[in-house]
């Protein structure tokens, strides 16, 4: 015979405002849907920057690490093979790492209504004040991807939008962290949005960060 497992107290609030952040998240959704928007995209690798795609059209453009591994194809006056192979073994490890950073950084970005709905209810989300921001309150979910992971939406009240999304996770192993850190920015009588990204892969000191920027509507 099955049961149904009850689910845990939760604070009318609580639910209150996981709802409103998940109405604004479809609805600014749809809405960027009808815009275009240049993205700059900073690669370090242990604090030196190794690749910046500058701005070019006002088009979205999905950018990858394959310019990247590229641009350090090419070898440096005075290097020898060991030291050339040597770098192109560095750049391909640190590709193909950012790559799968940014894999599961997108699985984060967005919070994905169904999944924030279920971890309300196994009692996984808790609220708080945002001591800096009296207008905004902080939703923190456990477990949301992966278990042990941690994701922190701050979310402004008054206006209904997602100001910052925290997220503490990992790779394969959950000694490998990784840690994304979202800012939204509102356009002038239009959608949220994401402003900029930064996701940091512990480990191997590689960080990823992109700005968002000349949001044109079609």
């Amino acid at each position: 015979m099955a049961f149904n497992l009850p689910v845990k107290a939760q604070n009318p609030e609580l639910q209150q405002r996981l709802a409103e952040a998940k109405q604004a998240m479809a609805q600014n959704k749809q809405a960027l849907a009808q815009y275009t928007w240049v993205k700059q995209v900073t690669i370090s690798l242990k604090g030196e920057q190794k690749k910046q795609e500058l701005p070019g059209a006002s088009r979205p453009r999905r950018q990858t690490t394959k310019d990247v591994a590229r641009s350090a194809r090419q070898p440096s006056a005075g290097g020898g093979q060991a030291e050339e192979a040597h770098r192109r073994e560095e750049k391909a490890e640190y590709k193909d790492y950012a790559d799968q950073m940014k894999s599961l950084a997108q699985q984060y970005v967005q919070p994905d209504k169904d999944m924030l709905q279920q971890a309300y209810q196994q009692g996984n989300i808790t609220m708080g004040p945002v001591p800096e921001n009296p207008n905004a309150v902080k939703l923190v979910i456990k477990n949301y991807l992966k278990q042990g992971d941690s994701m922190t939406l701050i979310f402004d009240k008054a206006q209904k939008e997602l100001l910052q999304v925290q997220i503490a996770s990992y790779m394969d192993d959950p000694k490998d962290a990784m840690n994304l850190t979202v800012q939204f920015s509102k356009l002038p009588n239009g959608p949220n949005h994401v402003a900029s990204l930064v996701v940091d892969g512990v480990s191997k000191q590689l960080n990823v960060a992109t700005q968002n920027s000349n949001y044109l509507h079609l």
